[in-house]
């Protein structure tokens, strides 16, 4: 690509973020020396790895970085990192040095951009779009939020023409991008570490909303005012675009979806809970809208396998089953404990809960307790910090939260000590869900009822 031609030598400080991995596989199949630095060797530092992206877990100017020249190299950073030796020694020799949002900006003004926003949802929306995008085989390159299991990827590289990405509102990202077409999903109030309060959040995507060019090519659910024209989107209510019809058949969900001149019945998608045919929904409108047929599109939507760790199921020959989410927000929760109690009633369900930041937890504190208190046991782990430290928020305990929990049966425990107790309670249904890293819990989970551990 013209823009960044002049350079040879892609360095991420951050690189196992997932909005920053799936641009260094961008980079890296498009010929580029890809490298990076991160603190922690996770599962994905150790797919890029295998894929022969170089990684330095230390914060050291080793030979390697000592040898990039300013000229041809490109330095991407993540605004989650603080201060480093190694960042100093780029801004040190005037390397160029661009925050993550901004080349993916610089991709999207290249190429016909599909954008998907919202608090919720984008991750599935996104990865749906691009997985449709791969299914009529369109010149797109995807950049998602999660790891979508069709592709066992953040990141799927078909071509130039398109670009599919999810529009991510921490640190007003997505005003970085320019799409050609977008979704907005969802618009409530998330990440007041930053945003303050709900009224500048509904603001930002509004700003947002006014990047896309033409009102034919925004797509909004139905409910959220974002003062311009926009097709709507809808389940069980009508809208430009809506499904209806929904019934479970042999753990399939089918339905029928509308546009305002046509009906098209018996869709079959595997994702449960009614939000997930919302993004399935958007997904099908804005594709019909892009001049996919509804044949193609139909394939897709039964071929898709979803994210991991968005409602990920595990079922065991004791009849036990296991789900694991990354749900962190209360709304999500909901989300996930209400698909639940709908698709299994009367079942016994455990649920082992990770809260993410400090500042949330205090935020959404009320929120959560109603949220939590609708489950027949919980296991409440230690806060997870990410980029926050516990000084600046004192007395905001997971003891502090299970306090507020209307619950008979719940304690709080360390993650190392999770399953342990896990291993004592009796439960039909064990639900992990967390955004920090809890998912660290499954394969120890999946072992222990597979029999291949104590």
């Amino acid at each position: 690509m013209s823009h960044f031609s002049s350079y040879q030598n892609f360095y991420f400080v951050g690189i196992g973020g997932i909005g920053m991995s799936a641009l260094a596989r961008y980079f890296h199949s498009i010929g580029g020396n890809v490298l990076g630095y991160d603190k922690t060797e996770t599962k994905l530092t150790n797919a890029l790895i295998s894929e022969g992206i170089k990684i330095n877990f230390e914060d050291k100017v080793n030979d390697e970085i000592f040898n990039l020249k300013r000229e041809n190299t490109l330095v991407i950073y993540t605004p989650a990192i603080k201060k480093l030796e190694i960042l100093d020694f780029f801004t040190e020799l005037n390397f160029t040095i661009y925050k993550r949002a901004r080349v993916l900006g610089m991709i999207t003004d290249h190429t016909e951009c599909i954008a998907i926003a919202g608090t919720h949802g984008k991750t599935t929306t996104s990865s749906l779009v691009a997985h449709l995008c791969k299914v009529a085989n369109l010149p797109f390159s995807g950049f998602l939020g999660g790891i979508a299991e069709n592709f066992k990827s953040n990141f799927i590289f078909n071509g130039n023409k398109i670009s599919v990405v999810e529009a991510d509102e921490y640190d007003r990202s997505f005003m970085n991008l320019k799409p050609n077409w977008a979704v907005i999903t969802s618009i409530d109030a998330d990440h007041l570490d930053i945003y303050g309060d709900k009224e500048t959040i509904e603001k930002s995507f509004r700003d947002f909303a006014a990047l896309v060019p033409n009102d034919n090519q925004l797509f909004v659910r139905k409910g959220i005012e974002i003062n311009r024209g926009a097709k709507t989107y809808a389940v069980n209510e009508e809208a430009d675009f809506y499904s209806d019809n929904m019934r479970m058949v042999n753990d399939l969900i089918y339905f029928d979806f509308h546009t305002s001149t046509e009906t098209i019945k018996d869709f079959v998608w595997e994702i449960p809970g009614i939000h997930n045919v919302e993004n399935a929904t958007a997904a099908i409108a804005i594709m019909h809208e892009k001049g996919v047929d509804f044949k193609t599109i139909k394939e897709g939507i039964r071929t898709f396998k979803g994210i991991k760790r968005r409602y990920t199921k595990y079922f065991f020959e004791n009849g036990k089953n296991y789900i694991d989410d990354y749900a962190h927000h209360p709304t999500e929760l909901d989300a996930v404990i209400g698909s639940i109690k709908t698709f299994y009633p009367n079942r016994k369900l455990l649920v082992v809960f990770q809260p993410h930041l400090f500042s949330r937890t205090r935020d959404f504190a009320e929120d959560f307790a109603k949220s939590l208190a609708k489950v027949d046991e919980l296991i409440l782990l230690d806060i997870y910090p990410a980029r926050e430290l516990q000084e600046n928020f004192e007395g905001i305990t997971s003891e502090w939260l299970l306090d507020k929990i209307n619950l008979d049966k719940k304690e709080v425990s360390t993650l190392e000590m999770a399953l342990d107790k896990i291993k004592q309670k009796d439960f039909d249904i064990l639900l992990t869900v967390g955004a920090g890293n809890i998912d660290t819990l499954s394969d120890q989970i999946i072992n222990w009822q597979n029999g291949t551990q104590n």
